[in-house]
């Protein structure tokens, strides 16, 4: 008995469990099932690296103060971060993996990192 591969439909030769011929043709098969959900996931995370090079870059002595003009001027996304700590005392901060902003007086925001 003689499988066909799921992406072109050539004979499969060498293992019974075997589902492409090629490589290509799984990756092919892979890439048209995934398209819409790797593109979500692709975009975000290019968000998030965006929005992390932007802090890093401000941010070279772990601690500062940036305007938040500053900050939209690079380019950064206040949508996108990937966690929220919240104080004792209920201070919130924004993180975008280590490097962290906290909304402050007037326009401004504390940029911080998080020891590891």
């Amino acid at each position: 008995m003689s499988k066909e591969c799921l992406e072109c439909g050539d004979k499969i030769i060498g293992r019974t469990d075997k589902k492409f011929c090629s490589d290509a043709c799984r990756n092919s098969y892979n890439n048209t099932i995934n398209k819409d959900s790797k593109n979500l996931i692709r975009n975000t995370n290019n968000r998030l690296r965006k929005n992390y090079r932007i802090l890093e870059s401000l941010n070279p002595e772990q601690k500062t103060k940036v305007s938040r003009g500053k900050l939209i001027e690079k380019g950064f996304d206040f949508n996108y971060f990937t966690s929220i700590y919240t104080t004792k005392v209920g201070t919130v901060y924004y993180f975008v993996y280590d490097q962290g902003y906290l909304p402050i007086e007037g326009d401004f925001y504390a940029l911080v990192k998080r020891e590891s």
